[in-house]
């Protein structure tokens, strides 16, 4: 096993240097001399890739991730909703990372389906089309199932023939080519490059898992059944497995053929609005939202629905984030900047220490040039990356799952100005945040959350006096040091690292052993 990892690691050294991505990652980042010459030596014999030198550094950098498959077309991927670990200019160059690939196999693909659905429901489908979209985790083939004597059609989504093995393995390489550069490059460090990649797989195998993706999309269609204008496709749960998704096949035109929107006459402007209103309502009022809303993922039916497809990239809010959302929204809307201040140390966002006044005052620096522009030029995804900026600088940690809102935010602006370029995102927003924000503070919720919290308590009191007991005991080996309280991922994380040490003393070990068997011999 761990000469395998070792043979791996040199290949994907190799791939990385030969691919070009090595020369890209040094424009941007400066590389030490040692890893330069290691790179340089490691892809002696292999064929380097000629990368145009007219082309940005990101593009270059997403040209070599496409060349190199699967594993790092999901790192780049990845690092694209991380403005906060690579900076926003190359996440906005890796957002453009064409993740498409040869199909597999159809015969493959038809014998893969049969053995995750059964005879019986194989025999049911029928029509099975050959590939109409090949991704690095799977393709998606047309068919008709035939169900109580209807026939339904349907889209089928196959995971590739052992992607899972293959990608665990090239991350178990990865994960230990990142341990040794943080080891012996200190400066590395502060990149969390162990971190990255852990987190890349748990994300990742959670996507190789279809029914995962299924059970996201059935809960945004529970989400939106009664939201007119927004029609998430059903799923088809006795066809669907782990390595299968089925679900309706869309019957609609793709939202980036305006020409085709027209001639079905598709009024472009209202689905401009609905669009951003519907992500806006997904977020504030759901806390669970489409986070991959672009052109190629959207669609729209004959009946001016918007159809998205593809599940595998959600962002969920808790009611906390969501509450901050909409009142920060709504405040750079009115131009209150002092509330929007009040909301981020109400929510503890912001060390008390810090000045509200001079907080205040940094909002105002984000919202006034705005507000400046254009009404219509104006975005509120821009807006709150900004903020984000200001908040840094008052030692805000800013939550991964608002960073993947605000870029998603981003691309729905995107779409819907490319759809009507005049769509005023601020009068479109404000009624949704006006509804939310109203529902928070209005006299049914005030009573709906005294009657949730009263019959909690209720249902907690015989359990009171064990509850006692049990924190008494907590806060005791607190007191003594014998309680861990970092949470599960953190604990995985540990471990994937203790691993990794453990490794690395196996290899040191082996070399040590050669070298005193060699030592013997000779």
């Amino acid at each position: 096993m761990m000469i395998k990892r070792l043979i791996l690691l040199v290949k994907i050294a190799r791939k990385l240097a030969s691919s070009g991505a090595i020369d890209t990652i040094n424009q941007l980042y400066k590389l030490p001399l040692t890893l330069k010459i290691f790179f340089d030596i490691i892809s002696i014999g292999s064929k380097k890739k000629i990368i145009s030198h007219t082309r940005s550094s990101g593009e270059k950098l997403c040209d070599a991730l496409e060349g190199m498959g699967t594993t790092f077309i999901k790192l780049g991927q990845f690092l694209a909703t991380r403005p906060d670990i690579i900076g926003n200019d190359l996440a906005r160059d890796l957002e453009k990372l064409q993740d498409k690939l040869p199909p597999f196999s159809f015969d493959e693909a038809k014998k893969i389906l049969k053995n995750e659905v059964g005879d019986n429901q194989f025999s049911n489908i029928l029509n099975i089309s050959k590939p109409i979209a090949a991704a690095s985790i799977a393709q998606v083939h047309l068919a008709t199932i035939k169900i109580k004597d209807k026939e339904n059609e349907v889209a089928i989504k196959i995971l590739r023939p052992n992607i899972e093995k293959i990608f665990n393995e090239e991350l178990d390489a990865l994960m230990l080519f990142a341990y040794i550069i943080e080891a012996i490059l200190k400066k590395t460090r502060r990149l969390k490059l162990v971190e990255v990649v852990h987190l890349l797989r748990e994300i990742t195998n959670i996507e190789m898992d279809l029914r995962f993706e299924a059970a996201a999309a059935n809960e945004l269609f529970e989400n939106t059944k009664n939201d007119k204008g927004f029609k998430v496709p059903k799923i088809y749960w006795q066809y669907t497995s782990k390595k299968v998704l089925t679900l309706d096949k869309v019957d609609g035109v793709s939202i980036r053929d305006h020409r085709a929107l027209k001639e079905k006459n598709i009024d472009l402007k209202n689905i401009a609005e609905n669009l951003i209103q519907h992500f806006l309502r997904q977020a504030v009022r759901d806390g669970f939202f489409h986070a991959d809303m672009h052109e190629g993922n959207l669609f729209v039916d004959g009946e001016s629905n918007i159809v998205p497809v593809d599940f595998g990239i959600m962002g969920r809010l808790d009611k906390y984030n969501k509450k901050y959302l909409a009142e920060i929204l709504y405040g750079f809307i009115k131009r209150d900047y002092v509330k929007v201040a009040e909301v981020h140390f109400q929510a503890g966002l912001v060390p008390k220490t810090a000045s509200k006044e001079e907080f205040a005052q940094a909002l105002r620096s984000v919202g006034e040039p705005i507000f400046g522009q254009n009404i219509k030029d104006i975005s509120g995804g821009n807006l709150l990356s900004q903020l984000f900026e200001i908040t840094e600088k008052f030692n805000m940690a800013t939550q991964t799952q608002l960073l993947l809102l605000q870029k998603t935010m981003v691309v729905v602006e995107g779409v819907a100005r490319k759809l009507y370029p005049d769509t005023n995102i601020w009068n479109v927003s404000k009624p949704i945040l006006e509804n939310w924000l109203e529902s928070l503070k209005g006299p049914k919720a005030t009573i709906t959350s005294a009657i949730d919290t009263s019959g909690e308590i209720l249902k907690r009191i015989p359990d009171l006096p064990d509850f006692m007991d049990k924190a008494n005991h907590a806060l005791q080996l607190i007191a003594e040091g014998k309680l861990n309280l970092a949470n599960s991922r953190n604990a995985s994380l540990e471990m994937e690292k203790l691993r990794l040490k453990s490794f690395r003393n196996n290899i040191l070990i082996s070399i040590l052993g050669i070298v005193i068997i060699s030592f013997v011999v000779f």
